[in-house]
């Protein structure tokens, strides 16, 4: 583990390859770590690129540089830190590949600053939106798969959350790829990040912020403004979608047309869930290179 400040973060990253190969940046999501791209990046580094990968704000080793900084997980708030995470490295573009949060913030940089994006991987797509959108209704089979978002806006969901971290993440680990067979090693290795001292807030504002439950800070203010007008991708782009992700998702079909550039979907098989990565490591390093 490396360690860098960068914006309102002090951010943990690993930084594999040559250092003078082109740049991929690998972002996790909730409630993963780092550990999602275990087996993409040695993939990554024999085809010759630096690969970085860093802890988003509330996991591992990153830290807020202020004990008085809002613990915010507001979508904007992650875009910046990835741009002030690049500037601090000196990586002035690079291909950004993630999934769920690391998705959306991968996708917040590609359309808002696509000079810093060379390509585009995103897991499940399209995931830019405003708290707007948050506040319309779903039909009762999709409200019952974001079941956990309810609970997190209640103070009893916050407690119950922070007691119990590690059978929650599992939980959705389960529920999310029901096919993954995955051991206690595997889980307990990515758990650790759950102790961060701000995960837990950044969780819960995280999921109230986009219910409009929780306000984000001003200074985010006109960025999620041009974030919730849904601004077209422009950048070379390929998005993933396991074909038995069990977390909620929409189809192709519906967020295709946001991307605007040279675009591709993949279906990957064989029972791959929400956490694309780790459960399909070659496919999602193949989309990397190949974007």
């Amino acid at each position: 583990m490396r360690q860098v400040d960068a914006g309102v973060l002090n951010i943990g990253y690993v930084d594999a390859g040559p250092a003078d190969g082109a740049a991929v940046i690998l972002l996790h999501g909730w409630p993963y770590d780092i550990h999602s791209f275990v087996d993409v990046v040695p993939v990554l580094t024999a085809a010759g690129h630096r690969v970085v990968v860093p802890y988003l704000r509330g996991y591992g080793t990153t830290r807020f540089l202020s004990d008085d900084a809002m613990r915010n997980g507001e979508p904007a708030a992650m875009g910046l830190d990835l741009i002030a995470f690049m500037d601090a490295l000196k990586i002035d573009a690079a291909k950004l590949a993630g999934f769920d949060w690391g998705a959306r913030t991968a996708d917040v940089v590609a359309a808002l600053w696509p000079e810093r994006c060379r390509g585009l991987v995103s897991v499940s797509g399209y995931l830019i939106d405003g708290q707007a959108s948050g506040k319309v209704p779903l039909p009762p089979k999709a409200e019952l798969a974001w079941w956990y978002q309810y609970y997190f806006a209640t103070d009893r969901g916050r407690d119950g959350y922070d007691r119990n971290r590690r059978d929650f993440a599992r939980l959705i680990w389960q529920t999310a790829s029901p096919k993954w067979s995955f051991d206690d090693a595997t889980f307990d290795r990515s758990a650790a990040a759950f102790d961060n001292p701000d995960h837990v807030d950044i969780v819960i504002h995280n999921y109230r912020w986009r219910l409009a439950l929780a306000p984000g800070e001003s200074q985010y203010d006109e960025v999620e403004k041009r974030l919730a007008a849904k601004p077209k991708i422009t950048v070379p782009s390929i998005s993933m979608e396991g074909d038995a992700n069990g977390a909620p998702h929409l189809e192709p079909s519906v967020y295709g047309k946001q991307f605007a550039g040279q675009y591709e979907h993949r279906t990957v098989g064989g029972g791959v869930g929400h956490n694309l990565p780790q459960e399909a490591p070659q496919a999602f390093a193949d989309a990397v290179l190949e974007v």
